[in-house]
């Protein structure tokens, strides 16, 4: 059954600004020995399934070796806490890559699946800033680059990313991240943020 849904991103990582793995397509080592990452999304609007996902939000939260590309991720879901099973249920399939879409080029890389938890998660933009809380563990907040006197925001384009190919770049201002046994402090690090459209 065909899916479809629309929204909006952001990321924050280990690697210092800008993230290699991400502008190189992957082919380039991360700056530390491993790459931790949370990915942010919140659905504006969507039908996965039969399952109407629109006003969920969920992130993923990733520990990566300094390769990307040789796999052995570990993986763990947050979803919101107002959504419900289906929904749940709905979304996790989208992550795992099980019905085709832009995650499902990651799945493979994958070595072991953390689990899912529903928890609180407060998502919000503006103005360039964007901000994520979830549950007690999480509070992450990145900013949009905007050169003086130069139209638009700073971004790199024609990258090979699941979110976009076109990614505004978005250093963390503010990141603390603890969740399924992964932790990381992400301020001044590597951050971008992009709208979604994926189908599937």
């Amino acid at each position: 059954m065909a899916w479809n849904i629309e929204g909006t991103y952001f990321e924050n990582c280990s690697c210092d600004a800008v993230c290699p793995c991400t502008w190189s397509s992957l082919t380039q080592p991360a700056t530390n020995d491993f790459c931790k990452l949370l990915l942010n999304f919140h659905i504006g609007s969507g039908t996965i399934e039969g399952t109407d996902v629109g006003g969920r939000t969920f992130s993923v939260l990733a520990q990566t070796p300094k390769m990307m590309t040789e796999g052995n991720w570990k993986v763990g879901l947050f979803v919101d806490d107002k959504a419900s099973a289906e929904q749940a249920g709905a979304i996790g399939k989208v992550v795992a890559g099980e019905i085709g879409g832009p995650m499902a080029m990651l799945a493979p890389l994958i070595g072991e699946f953390l689990g899912v938890e529903q928890v609180p998660i407060t998502f919000s933009e503006k103005d360039g800033t964007h901000s994520v809380k979830i549950g007690s563990s999480i509070d992450v907040e990145v900013q949009d680059v905007r050169v003086p006197d130069l139209p638009g925001v700073t971004q790199l384009v024609n990258v090979m990313h699941p979110a976009n190919t076109t990614l505004t770049v978005a250093p963390a201002t503010r990141s603390q991240i603890e969740g399924f046994g992964i932790s990381f402090e992400g301020t001044g690090k590597s951050g971008f943020s992009a709208p979604v459209s994926w189908a599937g």
